[in-house]
């Protein structure tokens, strides 16, 4: 099955997760949910691979539980939608 990805150039949704991540630091799911406004925060993130960003993901054991992290990889690609 293919996935259909927004496109970077027109989603206020990717651009806000794109915005978010472009300082490179790591960033929780839960993080990016209040902050940037996106759900589904892996699936927005592998929309942005399909846009051709490189998204890191990491997972934690923090207290019991696993936190999932995200951080673009080359701050600059946040200007793919800036054109």
């Amino acid at each position: 099955m293919t996935m259909h990805a927004a496109n970077l150039q027109t989603s206020a949704r990717l651009q806000r997760l794109c915005s978010y991540l472009a300082d490179g630091a790591w960033h929780t799911t839960r993080d990016i949910v209040f902050d940037a406004h996106v759900m589904a925060v892996n699936a927005a993130v592998s929309e942005l691979r399909a846009n051709g960003l490189d998204v890191e993901c990491r997972a934690r054991n923090t207290g019991g539980r696993t936190v999932y992290e995200y951080r673009l990889l080359h701050a600059g690609q946040r200007e793919l939608f800036n054109d």
